[in-house]
């Protein structure tokens, strides 16, 4: 996924964290928003959904 938000958003990142977590956690935020919980939510994001919430 990391690579994904790499090739579709190129420089425009400026920061890119991947925090190793345990228990089946998946959080994405933007500019410390949660956007999206894998907890939350019971499953884990497609790559257009992500894209989606970020644009």
């Amino acid at each position: 996924m990391a690579s994904s938000l790499l090739d579709k958003y190129g420089n425009s990142i400026t920061q890119l964290s991947l925090i190793p977590s345990d228990g089946g956690v998946f959080e994405i935020t933007r500019n410390d928003h949660l956007i999206f919980s894998k907890k939350k939510e019971g499953r884990f994001p497609e790559i257009d959904e992500v894209f989606t919430l970020l644009d």
